[in-house]
């Protein structure tokens, strides 16, 4: 007779579905989309029909700048400022494969230090390991598909939008919510830092505090105009943590977990299969040129 004590932790669904044998029937059922609302700064004005004098008439309703977080159900609610209580932070490579009209993506991790496996079979998106000494000295082809390449910083947790308004512009009411964002702009990436460094200073844990973030211009040389986060941490409130806040940490945790899985699955299916592109094997004849001489 064993004597081994188990206790049940609710909090934790997948460690407790493991532990009750749930997990070879729960593996036959399909795969299921992310349900997590995406956040993001929309530097595009969003246009609509307007009502104006008995005519309608196409004009801006959304300006550009805003926050817009795409829920579940494909629609969309914009801000100018969000209220955001960070629970993760992970770090992942993206690039956009514009041959298939797709993104390659790494796992996340807690930082870049090491190589990501990504979802073609291979590492990094592509990006060769460890730290490049003498960018300049790289082929043309390797400098160019390592600008492909972008840091991202990825943020999960609750969001609470400031004024929100619906997709038409109209003023709606909306409840905090659970929101992942792939801050991948470089300057983006930079300012999302700052508050985790004040954080470390200070001792304390983001979940314990908000971080408000509006959006400032940026011109282009062409003329055209982007829109950067600007972050600002509370540090003069702290939130006292409940019991709810365990549960949604966990469910954080088992969502990088599936994502994760499934980037690793996508590695294990595609490694070998990848076929070279004219533009890669003149890349390998670059490498394999290197290491010849």
């Amino acid at each position: 007779m064993t004597t081994e004590i188990a206790t049940l932790n609710t909090a934790n669904f997948a460690e407790m579905a493991q532990a009750m044998g749930m997990g070879a029937d729960m593996a036959k059922g399909p795969a299921k989309a992310s349900t997590l609302p995406r956040l993001r700064i929309w530097n595009q004005p969003v246009m609509g029909q307007v009502e104006v004098k008995g005519k309608m008439k196409n004009m801006e309703v959304i300006p550009a700048g805003m926050y817009r977080l795409q829920l579940p159900d494909e629609s969309y609610v914009y801000a100018e400022q969000v209220n955001l209580r960070v629970f993760v932070q992970r770090f992942m490579y993206k690039r956009y494969d514009s041959e298939n009209n797709s993104y390659v993506k790494t796992i996340m991790a807690e930082d870049l230090n090491g190589d990501l496996k990504d979802n073609i079979g291979g590492f990094n998106c592509g990006k060769p390991a460890g730290y490049i000494e003498d960018f300049q000295s790289l082929p043309d082809n390797t400098k160019a598909l390592i600008k492909q390449i972008k840091r991202v910083r990825v943020l999960l947790g609750e969001v609470t939008l400031v004024n929100p308004v619906d997709a038409e512009g109209n003023e709606t009411s909306f409840e905090t919510v659970p929101f992942i964002w792939e801050v991948e702009n470089r300057d983006a990436f930079k300012t999302m830092g700052e508050p985790f460094t004040q954080l470390g200073r200070q001792k304390r844990l983001p979940v314990q505090h908000t971080i408000n973030c509006g959006t400032e211009e940026r011109t282009l040389p062409t003329g055209a105009s982007f829109y950067l986060p600007t972050a600002k941490l509370d540090l003069s409130n702290t939130i006292d943590l409940v019991e709810e806040d365990q549960t949604s940490f966990s469910n954080f945790i088992d969502w990088i977990g599936n994502y994760n899985q499934y980037i690793v699955d996508a590695h294990n299916e595609n490694m070998g299969k990848q076929r070279l592109s004219k533009e890669d094997e003149s890349l390998v004849d670059e490498f394999i040129q290197i290491d010849e001489n």
